[in-house]
């Protein structure tokens, strides 16, 4: 068993497309949601490789793990390459048209056997805000990706990127941790390369 599978986006796209595959040759069509590094990477050019997939499918929930289990077992790949651990950070919006759409069917849409829903950008950049860690503003892969997504979404202070969390998540769980990682990050921005209007990071 590999347990440091890493996927780049030629990779993902293939194992979507197997997992389409064999849901339709049962007659099946599946959903799930994608959202963390893999949503960007199918998203943006700038998210190169993930470790693993967050993904929420509750429609099929049986069905989705056993077949993803059938294909790391055939692969070699860590069992949780596809997982659902990202349930907890879910939007109460998260079933709205803002928060996610889709992205394509698998294999094809003449053969449908997976239906992929990606996160929206907004809502990758809120998840991600709510999940930092203290510390991670010094250096994480998160944060490169919350500074990628400000960017993208021309967010250029802590205010205008607080207020879109709050388009997702209520203020009474919006950690201080958030508040204050974000004046830090926009803070940086200033004095840096790194601006969301002028500049880049590296994830």
């Amino acid at each position: 068993m590999v347990i440091g599978m890493i996927f780049d986006r030629n990779a993902l796209e293939q194992a979507l497309d197997e997992l389409g595959r064999r849901a339709h040759a049962e007659g099946k069509t599946v959903e799930i949601a994608i959202y963390g590094g893999s949503a960007l990477m199918l998203t943006f050019d700038w998210r190169q490789a993930t470790k693993d997939v967050d993904a929420v499918f509750e429609a099929d929930r049986q069905s989705v793990r056993r077949l993803a289990r059938e294909i790391a077992e055939e692969k070699g790949w860590d069992p949780a390459w596809l997982n659902d651990g990202v349930k907890g950070f879910l939007s109460a919006a998260d079933t709205s048209p803002r928060a996610k759409r889709l992205f394509r069917t698998y294999p094809s849409e003449d053969v449908p056997g997976l239906r992929v829903m990606v996160a929206s950008p907004a809502y990758l950049f809120a998840m991600k805000c709510r999940a930092m860690r203290l510390g991670d503003v010094g250096g994480s892969a998160d944060v490169d990706d919350i500074k990628r997504l400000a960017r993208e979404l021309g967010l250029s202070s802590a205010d205008a990127a607080l207020d879109l969390v709050a388009t997702f998540y209520p203020d009474r769980v919006i950690e201080p941790r958030t508040r204050f990682g974000l004046e830090e990050i926009f803070d940086s921005f200033a004095a840096s390369e790194d601006s969301p209007l002028n500049g880049t990071s590296q994830s």
